[in-house]
């Protein structure tokens, strides 16, 4: 048999026992004296430490089966690890073979692992049906492979449809679509897992479904793949009120409304939708969406910088700029911030390491933190790559900025240095720089690493950066992600229909990644027209589309459409700083009737959207944003000031309504419009008609403000349905 590799026999082998995980030996302190790289990404260190540590004690090559590292594991010796290895196994024999051959550590003209294959590719069964087992193949730079399941840790991406065990097993025990993914030495794989839910449907079901594009081609196939029914279109003033909020963030008009409903001519859906996309709210709308990616804020630049970076988002956004095209200019913006408004993007984050970081998860949805310290426990980034690609912002220089973050007038230059290099910690020396899974720049190059950066991370051929825009603008629309978290799309983490996410990045590619062209077939799909009232026979779905998903309005939008029915908007008069004071704004910087979507600065003071969970732009993430309810909501709607003050101000829209005379009907009918954008069905009328018609004059007011209370505070004001 051949000498045995310590990096592809005996590292694989410490790594399925557990030995350098995070509470063994691979903890930073490591355990009993003994350290291993986490995971292994450090073969070489971990070599010398199982070798030469404790002045070799651990291997004895002229008695293999007295060393520690077979004594230990098989509790031959106490271990406070427990058993990990048997006597009698074959990894047992792998590791005494290795000890017996000399202990040779890793070699560097040793071929290399290139990818690991997960059989079969999906697995379509019932839930307590027999155990699958699942085969993982790796295959070397070599063209060589072999069967590495024993090696592998195999773990469940929704344990709500199956299980597996540490030999691969998959057991599945509920009903949906699921995935299993296998870890084999920084490589991952996917298989999926469909479990078809136990509903009798009509054979037309999913035929005779109608569909519009693409999109729906799709789903259906997913639905009838899972036997899901898909839930009838929506009404007209449930679509226009979904399409508004969605697409602009704000409410129809009561007259938008009218016009939209009583519109009997073909295609009027089609002319909504090229409507919407021209609003100048649209612009307000998708500005805010990217600063939040972008993280524009006054806690971490001075106010000129903010407006100056918000505006270059806004004129983007409305010149349409294409998406490519928006990411590369931004990545390399070189000058002044002031004049640059892009550069600001290098002024929120300080230092290479944070600038790959937030890189990688605004433009690629990609977590590369981890890699910082060692390789990644859930992705095949490894530490030398997180050092590679950190080294391309290496050279980043700025000057113009001293003292305190809001002091002086707040002007920076960034500019790239011809020379300077970040140094990998683990080495010592820097690591050659290089995008993810990219071929390294000559290190000597003076020219800006950036250009080729940009290049790289906005081609089509690199997948994640497609995929993620698209998976953010989809989650705007549905909700929910194909993949979700929607920041998140590692390979570990797959979509919910990778078919769909494919098919919907390719149109995005062909159609030079103008992102309204997106969302014009997502606007006009029949997916995303499907009511939000469950089916008996779609009841269970969580992921799949087969219904509308209710969700409550953003912070932002909550505080516009409140502002919108009342006819009184906030006013923004300070920022909040870090240290919990605050600041006025410069006298000009938002108008009287300025909407909360058109505020550039997350820092902006507002009691109201803290309370309902705006993005602090803190971080690159969208768990920054909170959906959550809590009994302040409540409270601030039910009995604070929010709604009571607004509804009963003088120069509000009740005042001007009530001022017209205007008949019970023409205020229930004002009423429904507004909140709720539809007309209120004969059972609501009624009795609201009756109450307002026998009201002696004085209670009116307090009346018609009842009304648009109860309205304003129903779930189906609050929530986009």
């Amino acid at each position: 048999a051949d000498e045995p590799s310590f990096a592809l026999d005996v590292m694989p082998i410490l790594s399925k026992a557990g030995c350098n995980g995070g509470g063994c030996h691979g903890a930073m302190a490591g355990k009993g004296g003994f350290r291993l790289s986490l995971f292994g990404y450090d073969p070489d260190a971990d070599h010398l430490a199982i070798t030469r540590d404790a002045r070799g004690r651990r291997v004895d090559p002229g008695e293999p089966g007295a060393s520690l590292l077979l004594t230990k594991p098989t509790s031959t010796v106490p271990h406070k690890g427990g058993r990990r290895l048997e006597v009698e196994g074959d990894d047992y024999r792998t590791l005494a073979a290795w000890i017996t051959a000399g202990c040779p550590g890793p070699r560097p003209d040793e071929k290399t692992l290139v990818r690991i294959e997960l059989a079969p590719g999906t697995t379509v069964a019932e839930p307590g049906g027999p155990a699958r087992v699942l085969e993982v193949t790796a295959w070397y730079s070599d063209g060589s492979h072999r069967d590495v399941t024993r090696h592998a840790r195999f773990t469940s991406t929704d344990e709500a449809v199956c299980t597996v065990d540490d030999a691969g097993r998959v057991t599945v025990i509920g009903h949906g679509a699921g995935a299993v993914t296998a870890w084999y030495s920084s490589q991952i794989a996917v298989a999926g897992v469909v479990a078809a839910f136990p509903h009798d449907l009509p054979p037309d079901t999913f035929t005779a479904a109608p569909r519009a594009n693409l999109i729906d081609d799709l789903v259906l196939t997913q639905l009838a793949d899972l036997r899901l029914a898909p839930s009838p279109a929506c009404d007209d003033a449930t679509y226009l009120r979904r399409a508004f909020l969605d697409t602009i963030g704000r409410l129809p008009s009561p007259e938008e409304v009218r016009t939209f409903l009583a519109d009997r001519a073909p295609r009027k859906r089609e002319r909504l939708v090229e409507l919407l996309l021209a609003r100048p709210e649209f612009v307000d709308y998708w500005a805010y969406k990217w600063s939040d990616v972008l993280l524009v804020s006054g806690a971490k630049l001075r106010p000129a910088a903010v407006q100056a970076y918000y505006a270059w988002i806004r004129d983007r956004v409305a010149e349409n700029t294409p998406w490519d095209a928006f990411v590369r200019e931004l990545l390399t913006a070189s000058g002044s911030s002031i004049e640059q408004g892009a550069t600001n993007f290098f002024a929120v984050h300080q230092d290479p390491e944070t600038m790959a970081e937030n890189t990688a998860q605004a433009f690629l949805a990609l977590s590369i933190n981890c890699a910082k310290c060692h390789n990644h426990p859930l992705e095949k980034w490894t530490n030398d790559q997180y050092y590679a690609f950190a080294n391309l912002f290496a050279r980043l220089r700025a000057k113009g900025w001293g003292g305190e973050a809001r002091s002086g007038d707040g002007v920076r230059t960034l500019y790239a240095a011809p020379q300077g290099d970040l140094i990998q910690p683990r080495t010592g020396r820097p690591q050659p720089p290089a995008p993810l899974d990219g071929a390294p720049l000559d290190a000597d190059d003076p020219a800006d690493r950036r250009a080729a950066l940009a290049a790289w991370l906005t081609s089509p051929d690199n997948p994640s950066f497609t995929r993620a825009v698209v998976n953010r603008v989809w989650a705007n629309f549905f909700g929910i992600g194909l993949v979700e978290p929607v920041d998140d799309l590692r390979a570990s983490n797959p979509a919910s229909n990778e078919p769909l996410l494919e098919a919907l990045a390719a149109f995005t590619v062909e159609h030079g990644y103008d992102l309204k062209s997106l969302m014009r077939l997502i606007l006009l799909s029949e997916t995303y027209r499907r009511s939000s009232e469950p089916l008996p026979t779609n009841r269970d779905d969580r992921r799949w589309f087969a219904r509308g998903y209710p969700r409550r309005l953003m912070a932002e939008v909550l505080a516009d459409a409140i502002a919108d029915v009342t006819g009184i908007r906030d006013t923004y008069t300070e920022t909040r700083l870090a240290d919990g004071s605050t600041e006025k704004i410069p006298e000009g910087t938002y108008t009287a009737d300025a909407r909360a979507l058109q505020l550039a600065d997350s820092t902006v003071k507002n009691a109201f959207l803290d309370t309902f969970g705006r993005n602090a732009r803190e971080i690159t993430c969208e768990c920054e944003r909170s959906n959550q309810p809590s009994l302040v909501q409540v409270l601030n709607l039910s009995n604070g000031t929010t709604l009571n003050d607004k509804l009963a101000s003088p120069q509000g829209h009740l005042t001007r309504l009530l001022a017209t005379n205007p008949t019970p009907a023409a205020v229930i009918d004002d009423a429904w419009l507004r909140c709720l954008g539809r007309l209120p069905t004969d059972e609501e009328r009624k009795p609201v008609e009756e109450l307002l018609a026998a009201a002696p004059a004085e209670e009116q007011r307090e009346l018609v403000e009842d009304l648009f209370w109860s309205l304003l505070t129903s779930r189906e004001f609050l929530f986009r349905h």
